[in-house]
């Protein structure tokens, strides 16, 4: 592969954003690939927007995803994918969770929550919906959210040739594992045949 692919990553605060960019760096690498990754913490210890960018290929010259210029977004909630839409390739795939986190303004009655953001980006990009947290609530942890994002992201962009079990133990505690293990899965085929 000579070109450089970009992944953007977006979600809230304590979504487990980085941590899926962490596994997501360790199987690009660990399947030989040259990898770049950046984050954004912003207010995220206060519910604030979080996001990451991984570029790999060849040889990557910077993390930095411009404008226009990923060729996948991962939302881990509506807003944030409205955000960060910008970002994403006119040709580019979007895994978005149908999943709402109020923003401070909303919550406090100040504002209302954007309605029919889904709808809107399906309308743009070509978009895989994911219901991450009933999946993880049906799995029986509902911390593996983000890693059922994961497998969402590698089912929808067909990155199923690098070994992401082993990505997954070398960032995930042990007694965390199996259900991890258990989300990527059910996470991948959501993506591959969404219901």
């Amino acid at each position: 592969m000579d070109e450089v692919k970009s992944i953007l990553l977006a979600g809230v605060g304590g979504q487990g954003t980085i941590l899926v960019s962490k596994v997501l760096t360790q199987g690009l690498c660990d399947a030989g690939f040259d990898v770049k990754m950046s984050e954004v913490h912003g207010m995220a210890q206060r519910g604030g927007s979080v996001s990451t960018q991984v570029r790999w290929g060849t040889k990557v010259h910077s993390p930095i995803i411009g404008r226009g210029g990923a060729d996948i977004l991962v939302a881990f909630e509506e807003l944030e994918a409205l955000r960060y839409a910008p970002f994403l390739k006119p040709s580019g795939t979007l895994v978005i969770n149908r999943y709402e986190i109020l923003p401070l303004p909303v919550s406090s009655g100040y504002e209302t929550y954007p309605q029919g953001i889904v709808e809107a980006l399906q309308a743009k990009f070509r978009t895989i919906v994911v219901d991450a947290a009933s999946i993880a609530g049906r799995i029986g942890n509902a911390k593996t959210m983000n890693v059922v994002l994961l497998g969402a992201m590698v089912g929808a962009f067909g990155m199923g040739g690098i070994d992401w079990e082993r990505a997954l133990r070398a960032q995930i505690p042990e007694n965390a594992m199996e259900a991890n293990l258990a989300a990527f899965r059910v996470g991948r085929e959501a993506a591959i045949h969404p219901s």
